[in-house]
């Protein structure tokens, strides 16, 4: 890039070289002024509760009434502790800017994992933005399952934008460290071409998040 033409906002921690527009985890601070969203309305329901009288009914149903059992509420599953995870990541072997991810709880129970897994490059500065737009939230992720992404690294190799990086570091939250992949195990050969990285969401199926990215599902995912 030319001197003297200024660089596109960026997110992200200082002190690294620029990714283009990044999805900044939640523990990286945001320098780039942040737009407004436009107002939203929001319906309020109002749930109404009905009072049964059941003082004309027989003794029998009296009883049965108030024998039946009460309904528990079920705590929803915690984070997922790093160790229970076990993370993959291969490129596509029709292209290389195309990298697959998977997250597998080898615990033995149900856990969450951040929607958007985190996806860093080298010592570029931010994240792969996430597809579709979206903010950090829960994915449940039952005992032996496993849950699927799909990067793009760069939308056009010969940009001349393009950074070249030599690894690629995946996290299913942004407050673990994640595993570290370099070029070479991803499959990617020297190098990774990063500009303007996107990733999907996690999906049920990686047929799912090449979807979500527009790109043909492909039974040879390389993981």
């Amino acid at each position: 890039m030319p001197d003297t033409q200024p660089l596109p906002c960026l997110t992200g921690h200082t002190g690294g070289r620029p990714v283009g527009a990044a999805h900044v985890p939640r523990h990286v601070s945001h320098p780039c002024p942040r737009q407004r969203e436009p107002g939203m309305r929001f319906r309020t329901t109002t749930a109404l509760r009905t009072v049964t009288a059941v003082c004309a009914a027989p003794a029998a149903a009296a009883a049965l009434l108030l024998s039946a059992p009460q309904s528990r509420a079920v705590a929803a599953p915690g984070p997922c502790p790093a160790g229970v995870l076990a993370l993959r990541a291969a490129a596509a072997p029709a292209d290389a800017s195309v990298v697959r991810v998977r997250v597998t709880n080898r615990g033995v129970r149900a856990c969450t994992v951040d929607r958007v897994p985190t996806v860093t490059f080298g010592d570029l500065d931010g994240a792969a933005l996430p597809v579709p737009a979206g903010g950090s939230g829960p994915y449940r992720l039952g005992p032996g399952r496993t849950a699927y992404a799909t990067v793009r690294t760069v939308a056009d190799p010969a940009d001349p934008q393009v950074r070249r990086v030599d690894a690629l570091t995946v996290s299913a939250d942004s407050a673990d460290p994640g595993r570290t992949f370099t070029a070479a195990r991803l499959g990617a050969g020297d190098v990774i071409r990063v500009w303007e990285p996107v990733t999907t969401w996690w999906h049920r199926t990686q047929a799912a998040a090449d979807r979500a990215l527009g790109l043909q599902p492909s039974t040879t995912s390389g993981l």
